[in-house]
Parts: C-alpha cells; sequence; structure tokens
C-alpha cells in the first residue's frame, strides 16, 4: 500500500509527537528550512492553478509551525509573504473582501516581529515623526520583513481607499517602505519604487501627487529588475498611464507584459505568470480606463 501522506505532513506529525521540547525546536527550524525551499519551488512555479490549489496547503503547514514556535522570525516572514503574495495573485481581483482578510493577517505576523524591537513599538501609535524614528531603529535583518509587512499593509489601504479610518495609516506603510528605499533599494527587484510609483501616480496631485516623479520611480523598478521582472509594467499602465491618460503607453506597456517569455526570469515566474493575468484583466477594461 503506497504512503498517502506527504514529506511535510510527516515532518509535521514528527514534530508535534516529539516529547522534547528542545528536540522539537530543532525540528521545527529543520523543517522550516524546507518549507522555504518549498515555497522557493512554488514562486518558479508557472501553473497559476497547480499554484493556487497548493500555496494554502503550504500556509497551513507554516501556520502549524508558527504555533509551536512562535519566537521564530523566518516562520513569521514566510507567513507574511505569503499570504500576501497569495492574495495580490489570486484572491485580489475576484474577492476583495477575502483579499483585505489575507493582507490583514499577513500585515499582523509581521509588525509581531517588528514590535519586538523596543523603539519601533513604543513609538508605533505616536505621531509621524515619532513613528519615523521607531522605524529607523531597525536594522538590515529587518528589510525582508518590513517590505513585506508594509507591503500587506499597502494592499490594505488601497483595498479601502475610500475609509479614512484606514487611510490614515499610510504614513507608516510610507515610512517602512522608505527605510526599506534606503537600506536596500534594489531588494526585490526594486518594488519599493514600484510603490511609491504607483502611490505618486494615483494621489491627487493637491495631496502630494506628482505623474512625473512617479514615472521615474517606474522607470528604475524596471530597470533594476531588468525588464524581467513584470509587475511593474502592470502597475505603470494601471496607474500612471491610466492618471495621465495615454492609451499608448498603457497599450504598450501591457504588450510587453504579454509578450515577453514565461521563463524570463525563472525564479519568478509564478510572479510573471500573475503580472501577465493581471494585463489581461487590465485590457479587458480599456474601454471603461480611457
Amino acid at each position: 500500500m503506497k504512503n498517502r501522506f506527504s514529506l511535510p505532513v510527516i515532518l509535521l506529525l514528527s514534530i508535534f509527537f516529539t516529547s522534547c521540547g528542545v528536540v522539537q525546536i530543532v525540528a521545527i527550524k529543520s523543517t522550516a528550512g524546507i518549507v522555504d525551499f518549498g515555497m522557493s519551488a512554488i514562486f518558479e512555479e508557472s501553473d497559476l492553478k497547480l499554484a493556487e490549489a497548493a500555496i494554502p496547503g503550504n500556509m497551513v503547514l507554516v501556520e502549524a509551525l508558527h504555533k509551536a514556535d512562535p519566537e521564530n522570525a523566518k516562520l513569521s516572514l514566510l507567513l507574511t509573504q505569503g499570504y500576501t503574495g497569495y492574495a495580490l495573485g489570486f484572491v485580489e481581483d475576484q474577492d476583495p473582501d477575502r483579499a483585505k482578510a489575507l493582507y490583514e493577517r499577513a500585515r499582523g505576523y509581521g509588525l509581531e516581529v517588528l514590535r519586538r524591537n523596543k523603539d519601533f513599538s513604543q513609538n508605533f501609535d505616536e505621531s509621524p515623526a515619532k513613528f519615523k524614528e521607531g522605524v529607523n531603529a531597525l536594522s538590515d535583518d529587518d528589510v525582508a520583513l518590513a517590505f513585506w509587512t508594509a507591503n500587506a499593509w499597502g494592499n490594505i489601504i488601497n483595498l479601502n481607499i475610500g475609509d479614512p479610518t484606514i487611510v490614515v495609516d499610510l504614513y507608516k506603510v510610507n515610512a517602512l517602505m522608505e527605510f526599506v528605499m534606503r537600506r536596500d533599494s534594489a531588494f526585490y527587484f526594486g518594488s519599493t519604487h514600484l510603490y511609491f510609483g504607483t502611490i505618486l501616480a494615483t494621489t491627487p496631485r493637491v495631496l502630494g501627487g506628482n505623474p512625473a516623479k512617479a514615472k521615474e520611480h517606474f522607470e528604475a523598478a524596471l530597470a533594476l529588475g531588468q525588464r524581467k521582472f513584470l509587475l511593474p509594467l502592470v502597475y505603470y499602465a494601471k496607474s500612471y498611464a491610466v492618471q495621465i491618460q495615454d492609451q499608448e503607453l498603457f497599450e504598450a506597456l501591457l504588450k510587453e507584459v504579454d509578450d515577453a517569455p514565461i521563463d524570463i526570469l525563472p525564479e519568478q515566474r509564478l510572479v510573471n505568470a500573475i503580472a501577465k493575468k493581471k494585463a489581461k484583466l487590465l485590457l479587458e477594461r480599456k474601454s471603461e480606463l480611457f
């Protein structure tokens, strides 16, 4: 009879039936490394249906590991990144309310770790200037978690742009993204530039929007990703091209996404496949946007 359990399930069972706490934590840390490789493999997947089906199971596994070892920052990062990516790629366009809940879960895991920094935690609910002081107390080791936490938080705001009780936190997201940009402007293919490009393109000029600056950020993101990381092209079209009503640019950017080989950036096949899907959805809405 064939074994019906997958390797992650067997590992998980071995952890929770281990009697010695020290051995349990060692087992969790070892399993976390395997899960990390699994997440990397998912990012290399180009089949969206396969990835959509696989990610929830992986996230449940990581949630269980986190429950057994809540101090493990690596697991918190995997949860923050995983739920943010899943919501963006597979939920947001169809079910914004569910996406918001997933982004909130991702943000919660990220803040849980970031707030272990005393200065950051003490200044968290203070003025924008004090909050920025707290962010500046973070270290280079916090860059990845700060980025994914801010990414989730920014998407919550984007989905609730008409709710002032949610939008009021935008300065916190900006401060976290500014921190990441200062420490590593090339992080995740220059995605802080993608963030600020989108913000500056979609915010009204009277509130600080600046399409010219937005364009600079999008071009910087594309340069850092060597135009192989396709998501900036989608948001360049969705925010900047629509904002300035440049239909020709809109179509050119989305055509570039559509024409790009799926293997143009093998380690990010999944994100590029998501970008291609989002580009098609945007093109279907062209008559509404122009």
